[in-house]
């Protein structure tokens, strides 16, 4: 048993002179005098100290590459001709895609209810919890209402997905070309990306040696998307079940962007890459985002596809630790949500395909007989890649001085390749009006025959100038 030494400081006052139980007060005049010497002191702290606030630096870090690429650009377009922008992925921009009526009254009918005008739990309302696991479901997944994470909106999702897998010095492999947002999220993670390659000439699959070569010790995810933004590809299931080959050898789990999901063209199936796999863990992430064309009413959702718990109670408990964050999407969706996924039409969903399938192949069309243009046709999503065989515009000296020049003459904007870490492409986005689609068809063909040339001396000499510079 320790002993406890009493020392005369230790003692009550008291005890130790034996006047007083309390010690003698100061005077007014030492309160006075006390307080001028503490407000000298504070004076002279601050009068040194100047404003210093600096952000961050992982909020520094934290950079989008389309907005980085965009706000270096010279964007401007030519007056005389209407601005047609094939940038930017939202399907309701134009106002010829617009959601369905039995979606707008599901909204409609939980505002008018005031049931979900409160707080929800953070990981989502129960009911819609099991709305989106039914709805899930309907893919192959085998899951409940407990392994749903609801989220704002798909991007929210990924963020989340992301972060419960992210540790100091880990790495995650991302496709390329592919979107964006997975290299935005990983800055503030800390994440190490590594990009494994999409090949072109098979319409944009995954080089599995490529994407198996980049794992090591420190790779705690597959991130994996289809159908593909920006490629518009659609995986076949022997495709998918190769990358859940690669997955299962090196005991990798996989975040899976599915949010284009059954946004697909005839002749092509979408496979949720859950679905395949008894032994593989999946973090499914999606949506109502594009399928519903309701983007901005951001509702997502994590779908936890773990046959064999390889997860484990851990991975569960800090996904629901991670929605306490911004305590789940807004409530009135939640309250919707049921309704819009049973509610809604399947005769919507195959008008959504058949124009934006039409676009596709128009656009597809009138672009493989534009000189120094090679498309690759799209399956589904809402996008087209198109190589620029740039040695036949010697005019310009990359993909991104191309597109500054199309702007300024023809008022039509496509992405560059650069903001999908690949140059020497663009991306057309094709839910657009059919009409205007048409127009800007026209557009770019007179501008590749302005500039196309296949005079060699003046492509060696570009070339020459480019290496030189």
């Amino acid at each position: 048993m320790e002993s406890t030494v009493t020392t005369a400081s230790s003692l009550p006052f008291s005890m130790t002179n034996g006047f007083s139980s309390t010690p003698p007060q100061p005077t007014s005049t030492e309160y006075d005098n006390n307080d001028l010497i503490e407000s000298n002191e504070s004076l002279t702290i601050t009068e040194s100290r100047e404003w210093s606030i600096r952000a961050s630096p992982r909020a520094l870090a934290t950079i989008n590459p389309i907005r980085k690429i965009v706000e270096t650009m010279n964007l401007t377009p030519n007056r005389e001709k209407p601005f047609i922008p094939l940038s930017i992925g939202d399907p309701t921009l134009f106002g010829n895609f617009k959601p369905c009526d039995e979606i707008i009254d599901s909204m409609l009918t939980t505002v008018n209810s005031s049931k979900y005008n409160g707080y929800q739990p953070a990981s989502g309302h129960e009911d819609a919890r099991k709305a989106v696991a039914e709805y899930c479901s309907s893919y192959g997944m085998d899951i409940a209402a407990k392994d749903i994470v609801l989220s704002s909106g798909c991007s929210h999702a990924l963020d989340m997905a992301m972060a419960i897998l992210a540790s100091p010095g880990c790495n995650m492999l991302v496709p390329r070309p592919g979107f964006p947002l997975y290299k935005t999220l990983s800055a503030l993670m800390d994440v190490q990306i590594k990009y494994y390659n999409l090949i072109p000439e098979r319409n944009w699959q995954i080089d599995i040696d490529d994407l198996e070569s980049k794992i090591d010790e420190h790779t705690t995810a597959i991130i994996y998307n289809n159908p593909s933004n920006p490629c518009g590809s659609v995986f076949p299931e022997n495709h998918i079940r190769q990358v859940l080959n690669v997955a299962e050898r090196h005991h990798i789990p996989i975040i899976a962007d599915e949010i284009y999901e059954n946004i697909v063209f005839p002749g092509h199936e979408f496979h949720a890459i859950a679905s395949l796999t008894d032994d593989v863990p999946v973090l499914h992430c999606s949506g109502t985002t594009k399928k519903f064309l309701i983007p901005g009413w951001r509702l997502g959702w994590i779908a936890i596809n773990d046959k064999k718990d390889r997860f484990g109670l851990n991975i569960r408990t800090g996904l629901n630790s991670l929605a306490q964050r911004i305590i789940g999407p807004n409530s009135l969706i939640q309250g919707a949500i049921g309704r819009i996924l049973t509610k809604t039409p399947k005769s919507f969903f195959d008008e959504i395909i058949a124009n934006v399938h039409r676009n596709a192949d128009r656009a597809f069309n009138r672009l493989r007989t534009m000189k120094g243009l090679t498309p690759i046709q799209p399956a589904g999503a809402f996008y087209i890649m198109v190589h620029i065989e740039m040695k036949y515009f010697p005019a310009f000296h990359n993909d991104l001085h191309l597109v500054e020049t199309l702007v300024a003459e023809e008022s039509v904007f496509c992405l560059p390749g650069a903001c999908f870490e690949y140059p020497g492409y663009v991306r057309l986005v094709l839910a657009i009006d059919y009409d205007m689609l048409e127009e800007a068809m026209d557009r770019i063909e007179l501008f590749t025959n302005r500039y196309f040339t296949d005079d060699q001396t003046t492509n060696v000499s570009n070339e020459l100038d480019i290496e030189m510079n």
